[in-house]
């Protein structure tokens, strides 16, 4: 099962950055390159605890639909959302938000399985992996400009 870990800082408040990433509004911004909406559940706003969203978006040229469940949350520290309906067998996405010096540490883990067996294994070495971590950083990225433009 691969698990991606992937760290940024942000100079922005550790408030800022643990809402902005909660918030399925700027999750759509953040994501524009897949395409990616909200389409049931939470669709706009902060998620919260026990919250679900659906999200359609674009990968490999397919549209697909994801259902995520907040399943953990300590405001401004960390909120936790599993996969409850879509392409994986299952995923855990673990955000945490770490106040340093001069802004945030933020850290995403995400745990992944494949479908399919051995093939999806393959196919986790041979590019879904490596395009996992390419969105996960992407977002971070973006996730940054927005929260040190907002000061």
């Amino acid at each position: 099962m691969p698990i991606i870990k992937h760290k940024q800082f942000i100079q922005a408040p550790v408030v800022v950055c643990f809402d902005l990433a909660r918030n399925v509004d700027i999750h759509t911004i953040t994501t524009a390159k897949t395409m990616e909406k909200a389409v049931d559940g939470v669709m706009e706003g902060l998620l919260e605890e026990g919250d679900t969203v659906t999200w359609e978006a674009t990968h490999f040229g397919i549209k697909q639909r994801l259902t995520a469940k907040v399943t953990h949350m300590k405001k401004s520290t960390v909120f936790v959302d599993i996969m409850v309906k879509g392409a994986f067998i299952s995923f855990t996405h673990t955000h945490q938000f770490i106040e340093e010096k001069g802004g945030t540490l933020m850290i995403d883990t995400f745990e992944y399985k494949s479908p399919f067996g051995l093939i999806g294994r393959v196919a986790d070495k041979l590019f879904l992996e490596n395009y996992m971590t390419r969105f996960i950083i992407s977002r971070a990225k973006e996730l940054t400009k927005i929260a040190e433009n907002a000061k």
